[in-house]
């Protein structure tokens, strides 16, 4: 990251010497203005691309599920994590049989990597 800001200040800084020196008609003006476009042409693409990778490698935590069972019945419900769930926390009654449905499980789904074929 550093590179890419050192190319954008030394392209910057060739840009102000052509500016200075074209009043002269200096030849070395015209590549002090050349190099200094190429460079920040090159150092702003590189700006460009580390922001789409940072953005590519952004975390996506996996959905953490609740669990919430009647223990008479067996009724069970898989839903969001809600904040303030936390096992054996009464939920309200079961609509079956009017017992407390209770929090019986807290997990994070975790989704395998597709395995890719081996070609012989």
């Amino acid at each position: 990251m550093a590179v890419i800001f050192i190319t954008l200040a030394l392209s910057l800084v060739a840009l102000y010497f052509s500016v200075e020196m074209f009043p002269r008609n200096n030849v070395v003006a015209w590549y002090f203005l050349l190099f200094g476009f190429i460079g920040l042409g090159l150092s702003l693409y590189m700006l460009i691309q580390m922001r789409q990778r940072v953005l590519k490698w952004r975390l996506q935590l996996p959905p953490v599920m609740t669990i919430i069972e009647c223990r008479k019945c067996g009724f069970k419900n898989v839903r969001e994590f809600q904040r303030g769930d936390y096992i054996f926390k009464q939920m309200g009654t079961c609509k079956k049989c009017n017992e407390p449905l209770l929090v019986t499980g807290i997990y994070r789904e975790i989704k395998e990597p597709k395995k890719k074929k081996e070609k012989f």
